[in-house]
């Protein structure tokens, strides 16, 4: 459904830092920098971080969450652990189960160093 999402930073280099270690828990490659823009590149979509190209500041989406699908408990964990290492906020409940409407799943949040929320997920059988 989706090609890409792009989203805001203020600090595209510790953007960088950043999402080059949470993303490679996920077995990505480091980002590709295109002046004020980076973009991680794999073979079901493209996530971007960028300046705003209005010359504004970046702020978050007040209601959003930007979801990264895990192929595992432990590699929500690693990811959560990635995150919070180099500078995320933990938000949200601790890393675990949770189970809804969408069935059982292996969730873990986090806010990215502009305010972005993010989440792992795994689905369980």
């Amino acid at each position: 459904m989706f090609s890409h999402v792009m989203i805001g930073t203020n600090d595209l280099d510790k953007a960088k830092a950043f999402y080059d270690a949470l993303l490679a828990t996920l077995n990505v490659r480091p980002a590709r920098v295109d002046g004020h823009r980076m973009f991680y590149i794999t073979k079901t979509g493209v996530f971007g971080v960028g300046a705003p190209i209005n010359g504004e500041p970046a702020t978050h989406a007040n209601g959003g969450t930007i979801g990264f699908a895990c192929d595992s408990p432990e590699q929500v964990e690693a990811w959560h652990a990635a995150g919070v290492a180099n500078g995320g906020k933990p938000c949200e409940n601790p890393p675990g189960i949770r189970e809804g409407s969408a069935g059982k799943l292996y969730l873990a949040y986090l806010r990215d160093l502009d305010g972005n929320k993010l989440c792992a997920m795994h689905r369980l059988a």
